[in-house]
């Protein structure tokens, strides 16, 4: 149905002119010196807040977006000379010395309430200890049940300390292929351990391959904001559901 601007001012003036012809006909009927009608007062409006989609989304989803800090010990550096020429020789290929600990961050996403966290394969590889720190403070010890680092992603599956429920909020599935460029997407994260942030953009692109950044790629490109300890939280659209992982 199209409606014409013109029409609206035609009616307009219609309307302007019923008004006056009913006023001459109240001020014809009116008793002559009577006051004149004092004009009806405008209904003041309710004051409230302006709507905020993003903010409405943004609180429903950050529960089900987790904190992921990892330990790793791994053996560096050359090995000890022995005084054998041969093994001296191969020393720097033969690796050796003491444990070395590392640590890093990085973030996941609730996917299933029984306690199953999608992630970055980089965020948990080699791993030695997985801990997740929920939204409201609860942590946990995790393990990886599964992990592709041809496409980078990691499953991870909770380890509460006792049988306690552990009444979380998982994220629903969206379907990324519907995503179209210029769509709002939000991208909720743990950049440099600094707690939970969000971040709002566009899909700039999608399909995007041979960036040298994973075997297999399908990229979402977006411009929201995704820095170091984002790798592995959720891209969400503006219904809230999971659309991507970030990294």
């Amino acid at each position: 149905m199209v409606v014409s601007g013109r029409s609206g001012a035609d009616d307009a003036t219609a309307d302007e002119a019923a008004h006056a012809r009913t006023s001459l006909d109240e001020a014809a009927a009116a008793p002559h010196g009577s006051p004149p009608r004092a004009a009806p007062r405008a209904q003041a409006s309710a004051p409230g807040r302006p709507p905020g989609i993003a903010a409405d989304v943004t609180a429903r989803c950050l529960p089900a977006v987790v904190n992921i800090s990892t330990r790793r010990v791994s053996r560096s550096g050359a090995a000890p000379r022995t005084g054998n020429p041969f093994f001296d020789l191969l020393r720097p290929f033969l690796g050796g010395g003491g444990p070395r600990e590392s640590r890093s961050l990085g973030s996941g996403v609730i996917v299933d309430v029984a306690g199953v966290v999608l992630t970055n394969h980089h965020v948990v590889s080699d791993a030695t200890e997985i801990r997740v720190t929920l939204s409201d403070g609860r942590e946990y010890a995790a393990v990886s049940v599964g992990s592709d680092p041809e496409s980078d992603v990691a499953v991870l599956r909770l380890r509460p300390d006792d049988d306690r429920a552990l009444d979380l909020q998982a994220l629903p599935y969206g379907n990324s292929t519907e995503l179209r460029q210029g769509d709002s997407v939000l991208a909720i994260g743990n950049p440099f351990g600094v707690g939970q942030t969000v971040t709002m953009g566009i899909v700039s692109a999608t399909g995007r391959a041979a960036m040298g950044i994973a075997d297999y790629e399908d990229f979402i490109q977006t411009d929201a904001a995704i820095n170091p300890g984002n790798s592995g939280g959720a891209l969400i659209n503006l219904r809230g559901e999971l659309v991507g992982i970030n990294t």
